[in-house]
């Protein structure tokens, strides 16, 4: 088709889309006498779908020939600029860039590149779609945008002007827009390079690979698959619009790129989205009877949840405090994590690892993104030397960044030396990551340090046995506060939630021991009545479901949140030195009560589901620093078995107890209480 119909369609797409105004605004900060450049860059949104429509042939460019269709809309742009008299210093139309930014692609696979399973081979330079997770990525460095090139020949007309403009391409490398080996056009004479009119830009580089390749990284496993990450050049405008940890999806043009004696094969981005995995719709079939059953009471059916949670590790019944745990834990993943991110850090104490780690290991592969952390690896961030010409320093994720909106397992904290432990406490303390970048070593005059929030919830557990038989005691909690084990106290008091595992006597030993015959004798076999049987597939539907609930807080909820936090914080600062409940005690209620409602299944967080918050919390502090006035068992969300409907009816009537006891405890030390909470 000619050329000259294709611009024609180009200026009336352009006329009709808007970009004809847009192109006006933009050129008015060029128009500054003191401010004179080389090329002028200009960035045009172009719809493929509205393009087709009104050409099809010139859509089939944009889709398919992007250089091809950016040298026509450069045409078109600069006759509009020397026509309508928009910029007076532009002279030719190389001097004009132009950037098509694609708002779309069509939803057909080959517009899409699988990180998963795609080629590398060479194939035509065309836009392509791809979704990804970012590992590592690159500070913000300087590239050449344009430069301009003179004649050494005084007699030839291209020794003066703009008539050798030179640019960046998508996939160039910086020797291919600036170099000292260029020759005249006109006279065949070498060229040397105005330095006072390069134009220069930002960039940075983005490693992505598929979010697949994070089920190598949790507690499934090992698996032989091997995934590799992509490099992802960010220019100009979309330098810094991408986070560690996150997942995007990004428009781009594949290039090899030819740099003797290699060649490397990198993404030019073209627009960058947030973007998250598609949830197919589930449903919770095999829990709708037990939900309807327990609808008598409001604890019931979270107990019964948790009561045969993880039945494929444990037999039910044991371990149920940390169960739930883990279940609030899980529920208060999202992929998609936000800047109001609640975590749900666990701190286990107990004197069976073995089993405790197995456990938390099958819950992990239930949270939206799970990283068991490995000694090996690195935890927070790591440092390396770019090879892909920057020179820069390029910053690797830990398992920590790696786990954003997800979980981050730790495991036994008594195989950490004590500087991690120092880290693991500053970074749960601050909520991020900070890396220390030396100048010298990277390229840089001066040295510079960043920082990257940390949106994950930590898993630990210590062995509590040794530090217990040390000090000679026999159950810590009734004499007020728990042994940490190998956990220096400052870096227990950063976690969350602290939760003291001591089931492990002659008869749940026996039980454990006969689960794990029955299941070495009877692989695949149900081992326990119908009603107690839910498979991972089933939790992870229900927990899907829970995730997705928006809830809302009701007042007596958070009156009660509200009034145990004041009471809290009043009768341990009489009691002790300092105030020992942090402002952190908050969001952890806050979390735990909007948890357990979302676990129930409900939309609006009851007085109830703040009970079980303020049982959490308490029985945690109480760990931590001794008893206060609010006197509850150790055993508080748990107070006897739930085998039958009469344990079911017992734990009932103890939470009431336990409610009215927290609320008189807050009438009693909460200043102005009685405002707001009428004793019952």
């Amino acid at each position: 088709m000619d050329a000259d119909l294709l611009k024609e369609s180009v200026l009336s797409y352009l006329d009709r889309s808007g970009g004809l105004l847009k192109l006006a605004e933009d050129c008015k900060p060029f128009n500054d006498p003191q401010q004179s450049e080389a090329v002028y860059r200009f960035c045009i949104s172009v719809n493929p779908l509205d393009v087709m429509e009104l050409d099809p042939l010139l859509g089939d460019c944009v889709l398919h020939d992007p250089l091809k269709a950016t040298a026509l809309f450069q045409s078109v742009c600069f006759l509009a600029i020397k026509t309508l008299s928009l910029i007076e210093k532009i002279h030719t139309e190389s001097q004009v860039n132009i950037i098509l930014k694609l708002t779309h692609l069509p939803p057909f696979p080959e517009y899409t590149l699988d990180l998963c399973a795609f080629n590398r081979g060479y194939r035509p330079m065309r836009p392509v779609a791809m979704e990804g997770l970012v590992i590592a990525m690159t500070r913000v460095t300087k590239y050449t945008q344009g430069a301009r090139f003179l004649c050494t020949e005084d007699d030839c007309p291209g020794s003066t002007g703009f008539r050798h403009i030179r640019v960046h391409a998508p996939g160039a490398t910086e020797s291919a827009t600036v170099r000292n080996d260029f020759s005249c056009m006109i006279c065949s004479s070498p060229l040397k390079e105005d330095v006072k009119f390069r134009v220069l830009g930002d960039k940075q580089l983005v490693e992505l690979i598929h979010v697949k390749a994070l089920g190598n990284l949790s507690a499934h496993p090992q698996s032989s698959l091997r995934y590799q990450s992509v490099t992802v050049f960010l220019r100009d405008e979309l330098c810094n619009s991408m986070r560690i940890g996150q997942l995007y999806r990004v428009l781009g043009i594949p290039a090899h790129v030819h740099q003797w004696p290699n060649i490397t094969w990198s993404v030019e981005a073209n627009s960058v989205q947030p973007w998250e995995p598609v949830c197919k719709e589930v449903h919770y079939k095999k829990f709708e009877a037990l939900l309807k059953a327990t609808g008598c009471s409001p604890w019931r059916f979270s107990a019964m949840v948790a009561y045969s949670f993880a039945s494929a590790v444990i037999p039910p019944g044991l371990f149920n405090t940390l169960k739930l745990c883990l279940l609030l834990s899980l529920v208060q993943t999202r992929a998609d994590a936000t800047d109001t991110f609640y975590s749900l850090d666990l701190l286990v104490l107990t004197t069976d690892t073995l089993i405790l780690d197995r456990l938390m290991a099958y819950s992990l592969n239930l949270a939206c993104r799970g990283v068991k952390h490995q000694a090996l690896r690195e935890l927070f961030a790591s440092l390396s030397r770019d090879n892909h010409g920057a020179g820069t320093a390029n910053i690797h994720a830990g398992s920590a960044l790696l786990a954003t909106g997800g979980i981050c397992m730790l495991g036994d904290l008594g195989s950490y030396r004590r500087d991690r432990l120092d880290a693991i406490q500053s970074v749960l303390e601050s909520r991020t990551v900070s890396v220390f970048i030396p100048g010298k070593k990277y390229g840089e005059d001066a040295d510079q340090q960043l920082s990257f929030p940390v949106q994950c919830s930590f898993w630990a557990l210590t062995d509590s046995s040794n530090s217990c038989q040390r000090s000679g005691r026999a159950d810590c909690v009734i004499l007020g506060t728990a042994e940490m084990g190998a956990v220096p106290a400052k870096l227990a008091e950063v976690f969350g939630l602290i939760i003291q595992c001591r089931e492990m006597g002659e008869q749940a030993v026996l039980a454990q021991t006969v689960h794990t015959l029955q299941q070495a004798v009877h692989p695949g076999e149900p081992l326990y009545p119908s009603c107690m049987e839910f498979s991972t597939q089933d939790y992870q539907e229900l927990l899907a479901h829970a995730r997705s609930l928006q809830v809302e807080l009701s007042p007596g909820a958070e009156k009660m949140i509200h009034g145990y936090y004041m009471a809290s914080r009043r009768v341990r600062s009489d009691q002790n030195q300092g105030v020992k409940v942090s402002v952190a005690s908050i969001k952890l209620l806050l979390s735990l009560a909007e948890a357990h409602c979302k676990l129930c299944l409900r939309t609006r967080v009851q007085e109830e589901d703040a009970v079980i918050a303020v049982l959490l919390c308490e029985n945690s502090i109480t760990l931590k620093h001794g008893a206060s006035a609010l006197i509850i068992p150790p055993e508080a969300v748990f107070p006897c078995d739930l085998g039958d409907l009469d344990g079911l009816h017992r734990r009932d009537l103890t939470l009431e107890q336990l409610r009215q006891n927290i609320l008189r405890f807050i009438y009693a030390y909460a200043p102005g209480a009685d405002t707001y909470i009428t004793e019952e």
